[in-house]
């Protein structure tokens, strides 16, 4: 089952390296792959509860991710592993979402240790503009 977390946007990873020429397809952002690697960490091969909130248009259950009770979603944020994704975020998940990308703010956690990180919907625009 493909998911798409709900709530939450991370920095963008590294797509697609061609095997006989080495090039990348899509560049990634700084903290795209610690970011995947703290998901990894947290629910690898562990049965995981999927809340799904939707189904996006490349038909990806947007779910909200729960292991023995904790939001995995709210813990990427909090952690600094992605933004609180607000054009997209609803109740009850907004408030509790955004006080957690403020303390990740405030205490510096993960991508937080960036002058001014770019919000990956602004660099995903960037890319769309290069093509």
């Amino acid at each position: 089952m493909k998911v798409r977390l709900y709530g939450i946007d991370a920095p963008e990873t590294e797509k697609k390296k061609n095997r006989k020429t080495g090039r990348v397809s899509k560049p990634g952002q700084p903290y795209g792959e610690e970011s995947f690697q703290a998901l990894k960490r947290k629910i690898g091969g562990q049965r995981v509860t999927v809340e799904v909130r939707d189904i996006d248009r490349y038909r990806r259950a947007v779910s909200v991710v729960r292991l023995g009770g904790r939001d995995i979603n709210q813990e990427m944020v909090r952690e600094g592993f992605a933004w609180a994704y607000r054009q997209y975020l609803d109740r009850p998940y907004a408030s509790e979402y955004f006080r957690a990308e403020e303390e990740a703010r405030r205490e510096r956690r993960g991508l937080w240790r960036q002058g001014n990180p770019q919000p990956p919907w602004e660099f995903r625009k960037g890319l769309r503009g290069q093509q």
